[in-house]
């Protein structure tokens, strides 16, 4: 039988780095996180969950920069029942280029579910954002098994009693405001848990046509309901 030591020379044991080079993923835009995160980022091929108390706290500051640069090298977003309609001049003075978004909205939780599966399993995304406030541990499941072969990332937007939930989620974040500050708890993650919080200076964009985030507080329109074929598919 190999002894330990032989086994590690073979590479054939994962030894839990927290940034190991070789896991693939999008950095985040900041450096004091992505040093925290396998791979140095938004984990690729994977779902990840961040818990946020408030909407507004600091959420999508995290992910445009990511967002920015997956934009500006001609990739494809998609923003998945998003609980308002989201704010161009914000996003774009954020460097996100508004061609590469796609903004799905789904009547319920069950066809949000559906929809953030077959995005997932299509492929054609590298980054899929999902506000999803209830979900089951099997839900999740098949979201993360659809996930494991695309070429993105998937971020879902949770509420903070999710984290009291098993998750299968390779990483999960926990959000929380403070002033001018955003402290981050990692809860999970491939490696050595972080013991302390990790403070990010957030900044916020200039006042745009008197709105500055990134999520406008205008209320989504209405999807349509769908049709009763849509239904049968989605039972």
């Amino acid at each position: 039988m190999a002894s330990l030591a032989e086994l590690l020379q073979r590479q054939a044991v994962w030894r839990g780095a927290a940034a190991d080079a070789g896991l693939p993923a999008a950095p985040t835009g900041f450096a004091a996180l992505d040093a925290e995160l396998p791979g140095g980022g938004w984990p690729a091929g994977s779902l990840a969950e961040v818990l946020c108390p408030d909407e507004g706290v600091g959420e999508l500051q995290i992910v445009l920069p990511a967002l920015a640069a997956l934009t500006s090298a001609g990739r494809r977003i998609a923003w998945l029942a998003p609980p308002y309609l989201p704010y161009a001049p914000a996003l774009r003075a954020a460097g996100v280029r508004l061609e590469g978004l796609t903004v799905v909205r789904a009547p319920g939780r069950r066809d949000a579910l559906w929809a953030a599966e077959q995005a997932l399993r299509a492929g054609t995304f590298h980054a899929l954002l999902l506000w999803l406030p209830r979900a089951s541990y099997a839900e999740l499941r098949r979201l993360a098994v659809a996930a494991q072969d695309g070429p993105g990332f998937a971020l879902a937007f949770r509420p903070p009693e999710a984290g009291r939930e098993s998750s299968p989620a390779v990483l999960r974040l926990r959000l929380e405001a403070g002033d001018r500050r955003l402290a981050i708890r990692i809860l999970k993650r491939r490696g050595r848990p972080l013991a302390a919080p990790l403070a990010l200076p957030i900044e916020r964009p200039a006042v745009v046509a008197g709105n500055a985030d990134a999520l406008g507080r205008a209320p989504l329109p209405a999807a349509p309901a769908p049709s009763a074929r849509a239904r049968a598919c989605v039972a």
